[in-house]
């Protein structure tokens, strides 16, 4: 046994098939990749890395299993997903997910390769364990598999409490050992017992107020974005791949980046947090479902559109159009009068958290400072915005609010 002092769940105990995976070459990369991407720019303490929050899930996913009454080989399964699950994640957690995928068609939580045919594979077969039924378990397969990956699973207790911790922001602040105490299956369903409707919404609670605050801060969507780009300007080089890019940590491709003349100047930027500004900060309703729903490579039309009207280079145009509002929470089900209920359909609260989803959505166009005016100016017209010159809305609309408002 080995026990590891953290900040969020004190001391955890790590035993077994856990222990042994601890020391893998796989999950010690994970230390060195950070939990929340560029979500540092803006909150100088969310330096937390992937190797903790794999230890946080791992220890709720042994009191979900203990409260469970799920025992031997079954739980040690479990145990080993929990340890392993982020062990896909490519460098910045999900900045570039999107880019991996395109390129290779595996999310951080297609695992099968990365079990099989490493160091974690011996581990595991050694206490017999199958590493194809572990993968799977990490991608939400099964009964089980709802523990590490589900609308209630383990994972998100620990980052929503984690990331509140390390950003010093309030909201994500959940009774993540209530959550765990009251998960129950039903049916082959995981569910949380009666009387816990107010515990599965204040999950929801705390997600819509980390949303804009910390997870889509605009200064984290700005940074991202032209991180986004850097790598995918990295994947254009002969000499790199995306499988390459995948097992990278936040370390080699900053150094990587450096190393690339054609993406040095975006390192010297994030390295010095000299970053683009908002040109456009736009709301749903002021967006043509068609720019919504753009796919990548119209996105990218889209920017070398708006360059050519404002007449600047194309490298001071980046258009960040996030997916439409979703929550997958909501599904979440609740035992409500002996009967299994979803969360949407039993909270009134959740339907208003959807709308408050939509009137946080915000697209993005993001330039030099310099350029910032002629940039937005000409996103308008391209991207037909009916923004009617008030190309930045901020999401704080009561941040001049006075108590005598109040009156």
């Amino acid at each position: 046994m080995k026990t590891i002092k953290d900040s969020v769940h004190d001391h955890i105990d790590v035993v077994g098939v856990a222990r042994d995976l601890l020391d893998t070459p796989a999950v010690q990369r994970l230390r060195h990749i950070t939990q929340l991407g560029t979500a540092r720019l803006v909150y100088p303490s969310a330096n937390h890395t992937r190797f903790e929050h794999s230890l946080g899930v791992y220890h709720l996913a042994c009191e979900a299993l203990a409260n469970l009454g799920i025992e031997g080989v079954q739980a040690e399964r479990v145990r080993a997903a929990a340890i392993l699950h982020d062990v896909g994640h490519s460098p910045y957690s999900h900045t570039i997910e999107d880019l991996i995928h395109r390129r290779t068609g595996k999310y951080h939580d297609d695992v099968h390769d990365l079990l099989v045919g490493s160091e974690v594979g011996d581990v595991l077969r050694a206490h017999d364990l199958d590493p194809d039924t572990v993968a799977g378990l990490i991608a939400g397969d099964g009964e089980l598999g709802q523990v590490v990956s589900g609308e209630l699973d383990v994972d998100r207790m620990d980052y929503l409490v984690r990331d509140a911790h390390h950003t010093g922001v309030p909201y994500g602040t959940i009774d993540h050992q209530r959550l765990v105490r009251e998960l129950t299956f039903l049916d082959g369903e995981l569910v949380l017992a009666e009387g816990n409707v107010q515990t599965a919404e204040s999950l929801l609670v705390a997600r819509a107020l980390m949303n804009p605050t910390v997870y889509n801060h605009h200064v984290t969507r700005i940074s991202k974005s032209m991180l986004q780009r850097a790598s995918e300007r990295l994947l254009d080089a002969p000499d790199i791949d995306a499988e390459e890019l995948r097992r990278m940590d936040d370390h080699d491709l900053l150094v990587a980046l450096r190393a690339n003349p054609n993406t040095a100047e975006f390192a010297r930027c994030l390295s010095d947090r000299d970053l683009y500004k908002r040109a456009v900060w736009a709301e749903m309703a002021d967006v043509p479902d068609d720019v919504i729903d753009a796919d990548h490579e119209t996105v990218r039309d889209h920017e070398a559109d708006i360059a050519e009207s404002a007449g600047v280079d194309p490298d001071s145009v980046i258009l960040d159009v996030p997916g439409r509002p979703r929550m997958t929470e909501s599904s979440s089900r609740v035992i409500v009068n002996g009967e299994v209920r979803p969360l949407a359909r039993q909270s009134t609260l959740v339907r208003a958290l959807q709308r408050v989803q939509r009137d946080q959505w915000r697209l993005g166009v993001y330039a030099p400072a310099e350029e910032t005016e002629r940039v937005g100016l000409a996103a308008e017209r391209v991207l037909g915005l009916a923004t009617d010159g008030a190309l930045v809305s901020d999401v704080r609309t009561g941040v001049r609010t006075t108590l005598d408002d109040f009156e």
